[in-house]
C-alpha cells in the first residue's frame, strides 16, 4: 500500500515537473533559437562540437546542478511573503535553464546519444511529455493561453514599432 502511495506521488511529482518545464519550453524555444543565431558564440559552438560524448554530457549536466536549486528557493521566497520575486526567480532561472539546455542538446545530441543512460532518460522524457501533451487539461491550458501569447506578441511587436524612429536617430550619430 504505501510502495504504491509513493509511486503515485512520484508519478504526480514527476509529470508536475515536465509540465512546468514543457509550459517554459515555449518560451525558450524561441529564445534559444535566436541566441543559437549570435555569431559571438561561435568560438563557444566549436568548442563544445569538439568535445567527447561524457564530457560533453557534464558540460550539459552543469546548468541543471546550477539552476535547478532556483526552484526550491523560489519555494521559499513564496512562504517568506516575496512573491514578485520569487516569481522572477523561477521565471528567470528555468527560461535561462531551458535556453542553455536546448542550446546545448541541439548541437550535442547525436554524442549524448551514445551514451546509454541518456538515451534511455531522454527517450522516457520524451515519451512522457508527449503523453501529458496529449492530455485534454494540457490541450485546454494551450488553447487558454493562446489569447495571451497572441496579446504579448503584438505588445511586443508594436513597442518595437515605436521604438524605432529611436533607433534610426541613434544610428545616424
Amino acid at each position: 500500500m504505501m510502495k504504491s502511495l509513493l509511486k503515485s506521488v512520484m508519478i504526480i511529482v514527476v509529470v508536475v515537473y515536465i509540465g512546468v518545464d514543457a509550459a517554459f519550453f515555449t518560451i525558450a524555444k524561441p529564445v534559444g533559437d535566436w541566441v543559437g543565431r549570435r555569431r559571438i558564440l561561435d568560438g563557444l559552438r566549436s568548442w563544445r562540437v569538439s568535445l567527447r560524448p561524457y564530457p560533453t554530457l557534464v558540460l550539459f549536466i552543469v546548468p541543471i546542478v546550477v539552476l535547478e536549486p532556483l526552484k526550491p528557493f523560489a519555494a521559499y521566497l513564496i512562504v517568506t511573503g516575496h512573491f514578485k520575486v520569487a516569481v522572477t526567480v523561477f521565471a528567470v532561472g528555468e527560461i535561462v535553464k531551458l535556453v542553455v539546455l536546448e542550446r546545448l542538446l541541439a548541437i550535442s545530441r547525436d554524442k549524448l546519444m551514445l551514451i546509454p543512460v541518456f538515451c534511455s532518460t531522454y527517450q522516457k522524457f520524451c515519451q512522457t511529455r508527449k503523453w501529458l501533451e496529449s492530455t485534454e487539461t494540457w490541450q485546454a491550458a494551450r488553447r487558454w493561453s493562446r489569447p495571451a501569447h497572441d496579446a504579448v506578441r503584438r505588445h511586443a511587436m508594436n513597442l518595437k514599432a515605436s521604438l524605432k524612429p529611436f533607433s534610426a536617430a541613434l544610428s545616424l550619430r
